[in-house]
């Protein structure tokens, strides 16, 4: 088998050591950028993804992230997001880390190895069809979510792949596989760099495109953000505002009368004479918003 690219040399980095900083710099920066670049490519199959995902979802299943090493702590950082960002029930999301939360402090090679750990890990979830498991590797090749994916593939759950080599085993087993081929990395091997970055954007893009299609974004709006500090209050009276056309106070009354959830508050601003009517219009419309306000204002 041929050495994957993630594993090559870059063609800039020969004599990397001896350069200034300012020249290296450049060429880390510009390593970065090329591997952003690489996403673009894969867009059609992170739209097939995000589906998926949000499909687990609508269905009341869950979003499973599988992965080891770096790709673990891109999986991580979108995981967490998501039910502050976009309301989504923090139960539903799952993130399966080679090492467990030992490796968040102390991160050994060893347990990406570890296969069996990934079953278990998955057995133990009882996932079914409701669910989506999304398995992220930059070789494609890691046998932990290797087996965590062929895991929930075996108990009739949805399934993602995501690699940065092309051909890899885990994007031909998977429902869906989003290759994003970034280029060698300039420290050959060190793919917590190029392919991290690439990593990180296409899970940005897929959860963010899920949470679109579910509803929970109204122009540029988080309208399903669980606000639960003073930013996000201030945020979720500001687009209150924003949709309702309506003053801060008469946002902020509304915000008080359906508990800080902003879908239904924009109702109530509109004139909707309660939380409950507001959550029932929501549920008419599947939670769409956009869907809801066309048929208040038709009124």
């Amino acid at each position: 088998m041929l050495a994957p690219q993630t594993e090559g040399l870059h063609a800039e980095a020969v004599g990397l050591d001896t350069r200034d900083d300012q020249d290296i710099l450049a060429l880390l920066a510009a390593g970065q950028s090329a591997a952003a670049d690489s996403v673009a490519t894969a867009a059609p199959a992170i739209a097939a993804g995000a589906v998926l995902a949000a499909q687990a979802v609508r269905d009341g299943g869950r979003l499973v992230y599988a992965a080891a090493g770096s790709s673990g702590l891109m999986a991580l950082a979108d995981a967490l997001e998501l039910p502050g960002t976009y309301g989504i029930p923090r139960e539903r999301i799952v993130v399966l880390l080679a090492g467990g939360s030992d490796a968040l402090v102390d991160m050994k090679g060893g347990p990406e190895d570890d296969g069996q750990a990934a079953r278990s890990a998955v057995e133990a979830l009882g996932l079914g069809s409701k669910d989506c498991l999304i398995a992220i590797t930059a070789s494609g090749y890691t046998p932990y979510p290797l087996a965590a994916l062929d895991a929930a593939s075996a108990a009739g759950a949805r399934t993602i792949g995501i690699a940065n080599n092309a051909g890899a085993p885990i994007l031909t087993r998977a429902q869906v596989g989003i290759c994003l081929p970034t280029p060698p990395e300039v420290i050959a091997g060190s793919t917590r760099m190029g392919a991290g970055t690439a990593q990180k954007i296409a899970l940005n893009m897929l959860s963010t495109l899920m949470a679109i299609r579910l509803g929970h974004v109204h122009d540029g709006y988080m309208v399903n953000v669980v606000a639960d500090n003073a930013k996000l209050r201030g945020r979720a009276r500001g687009i209150v505002q924003a949709i309702a056309k309506v003053d801060a106070e008469t946002a902020e009354i509304a915000l008080l009368q359906t508990d800080g959830a902003v879908k239904p508050a924009v109702l109530v601003a509109l004139g909707v004479g309660s939380h409950e009517e507001a959550t029932t219009m929501l549920g008419q419309h599947g939670g769409n918003l956009r869907s809801a306000l066309d048929t208040l204002l038709r009124r």
